[in-house]
């Protein structure tokens, strides 16, 4: 395998986004189409989550399995050159995730996380109807 480039790798980077991924707009679609509305990426509402339901005071995170660490994921691991970079890079979102949540039940909302992987599989999308469909 071909090392990259820092350039390449800079544009490999610089192609990754935050908002509207392909994961994000899988469970966007199916959800709307079972006839749940939701609002995007609400910024009054600790780490801006993906889906906010303020009706159900229920929000859904769509986090990819590399940038936040899915543990026990393929994709959920630390890469092996500039580990002295990317450990504490990683370990710091992981943090942030951490108080968000926290931060979001302290405000009376219920959180879900769904994971990259999961939803490329299918999963994910049963279980955020699940959780949506629960009480409380």
């Amino acid at each position: 395998m071909d090392k990259l480039t820092p350039r390449r790798r800079s544009a490999n980077m610089g192609r990754i986004r935050s908002r509207d991924s392909r994961p994000e707009w899988t469970v966007r679609r199916h959800l709307f189409g079972l006839g749940y509305r939701y609002r995007l990426h609400v910024k009054t509402l600790p780490g801006k989550p993906d889906l906010v339901f303020p009706g159900l005071r229920k929000v859904i995170f769509v986090h990819g399995c590399f940038w936040h660490q899915h543990s026990g994921c393929r994709e959920g691991r630390i890469p092996g050159s500039r580990r002295e970079y990317w450990a504490p890079k990683l370990a710091g979102n992981v943090r942030r995730d951490a108080r968000n949540r926290a931060g979001l039940k302290k405000l009376g909302w219920s959180s879900i996380t769904l994971w990259e992987c999961e939803i490329e599989s299918g999963k994910a999308l049963k279980k955020a109807e699940a959780f949506l469909s629960r009480k409380g």
